[in-house]
């Protein structure tokens, strides 16, 4: 468990409690969940993003946001995880210094989010350029990271 701040700096408990409800996110979408589970997961994938919203750096909002397409893909919320999910890629491929792991999950939530929200086309071309992305990591553990995220992901 995460260390809690020790004193009274909102800023502090706001990182402390983004990263909480990250991880908790990120922990249930990895796993079999039921519809409490789904509840708790889309909990806390928005109040992660509220907390990052409040003291987060660009990067790590735009994160919540990728977190936020992936959870709303996961539970069945087409339109919201394609919306969150088009707003981060547009984001991510206009960086410059996207690493190749993360540029693997763009590609990938984006491929999820266009099959919950009906969108074969995007889906098929997010999942091809999901599949390469995943092959060109260099490091086996980010690999290993990505394509957990990646088998979720119903194949075109």
């Amino acid at each position: 468990m995460r260390e809690a701040p020790q004193d009274a700096n909102p800023d502090g408990w706001h990182r402390h409690f983004a990263a909480l409800a990250n991880d908790r996110a990120w922990t249930l979408a990895e796993q079999r969940r039921d519809g409490r589970d789904d509840a708790e997961l889309l909990a806390v994938a928005h109040a992660s993003a509220w907390h990052w919203e409040a003291v987060g750096t660009p990067l790590q909002r735009l994160r919540a946001r990728m977190l936020l397409a992936q959870v709303h893909a996961l539970v069945g919320h087409g339109a919201t995880a394609l919306a969150y999910a088009e707003d981060m890629r547009r984001e991510f491929l206009a960086r410059p210094d996207t690493p190749d792991w993360e540029l693997a999950f763009v590609h990938a939530i984006h491929a999820h989010a266009a099959h919950a929200a009906g969108d074969a086309r995007r889906h098929a071309e997010s999942y091809r350029r999901a599949s390469e992305a995943l092959a060109a990591i260099a490091d086996v553990e980010d690999r290993e990271l990505v394509a957990r995220t990646f088998r979720q992901v119903p194949v075109p």
